[in-house]
């Protein structure tokens, strides 16, 4: 094969029209590590701030090749691979790099491509799925028969977190601005789609009554911190893993205290290899035969070329979009 491939590289930060297609070196495989040749990448909000310049790739990815998450098919495997051949389809997630035509990934932080699924598809899951599972589940202990608000509930994230607390037994309250999105996310079974004005939290409550929110997914951020803590449930959890609505906000500490509430945020993509093999194994354990048997699925909003990656960034940031824009190589 070639020593060069293509990938989308940020010239300089800025605006989409910064990213360009250039040819880059193919990354070499080292020991425990597999090369995946890519079929899709997806694109999540992250790639979006690091293009802007504020929110640079952890030590050893790339710092001007974006994405985070890819499917494709293994090329090469390096010393003391054993699971995984030349050809198996695969998905991961990856702290940069994944705009190109080959990635290299430790090779027990990848996942099989689900039976029965085609490997461009794929690529809507690792970034978003795995994110939701470990926010919800592994870090604050969803239960069966537990109420779940997620906010943004049309995103990537938010579309998965529906379908795993759904699949897990939870009643799931979903929140968007766009009646549309909820309209979209009823169809993926959303059983209580709210309205995101400046009313929803008296909405949410209606919807839960009294005891409130046991888990509160949030991927908006500050504009809705007063809200969230108004509809907690008694020893109810709040977790931050975006702040597209804004960074800053008041804390009522006092609503924390008497409910003996929680808060935490949460990143995936900077966390050391050994947490995300965790997180991986954890997840193919327990969510990944979800998708074999159809209890969820990746939801695509549309996948184009990627030499059209600046128009995938501005449909995000248009806001338009119900799940994941996938890039094709």
């Amino acid at each position: 094969m070639s020593n060069v491939m293509p990938a989308v590289v940020i010239r300089e930060p800025g605006g989409a029209e910064v990213l360009e297609v250039r040819q880059v070196e193919v990354p070499p495989v080292g020991t425990g590590e597999i090369r995946v040749e890519v079929a899709t990448s997806g694109v999540n909000r992250a790639d979006l701030l690091q293009r802007r310049g504020g929110y640079p790739a952890p030590p050893g990815s790339p710092s001007d090749i974006p994405g985070m998450e890819f499917s494709g098919t293994v090329e090469a495997v390096g010393e003391g691979v054993t699971r995984w051949k030349a050809g198996d389809p695969v998905m991961g997630s990856v702290g940069g790099g994944g705009y190109a035509r080959y990635v290299v990934t430790h090779a027990d932080a990848v996942l099989p491509v689900p039976v029965g699924m085609g490997v461009e598809e794929a690529g809507a899951i690792p970034e978003v799925f795995l994110t939701a599972f470990d926010a919800v589940f592994l870090q604050e202990g969803l239960r069966p028969g537990e109420t779940l608000l997620v906010h943004a509930v049309g995103s990537g994230v938010g579309t998965a977190a529906l379908q795993l607390g759904l699949a897990f037994g939870a009643r799931v309250v979903g929140t968007s601005r766009t009646e549309a999105k909820l309209v979209r996310a009823a169809a993926l079974g959303l059983q209580h789609p709210v309205l995101a004005d400046a009313a929803w939290p008296r909405r949410v409550r209606e919807v839960v009554g009294e005891g409130g929110v046991d888990v509160i997914l949030d991927l908006v951020g500050g504009p809705y911190l007063e809200g969230n803590h108004q509809i907690l449930a008694a020893g109810g959890r709040h977790i931050v893993v975006g702040v597209t609505g804004g960074a800053r906000a008041e804390v009522d500490l006092r609503a924390l205290m008497t409910r003996r509430a929680s808060m935490r945020g949460t990143v995936l993509r900077a966390r050391p290899l050994e947490e995300k093999v965790a997180l991986t194994r954890a997840f193919e354990e327990r969510a990944l035969p979800l998708f074999a048997d159809g209890r969820v699925r990746p939801v695509v909003d549309r996948i184009v070329p990627a030499a059209e990656a600046a128009e995938a960034h501005r449909l995000l940031e248009g806001n338009e979009t119900f799940g994941k824009v996938l890039l094709r190589w």
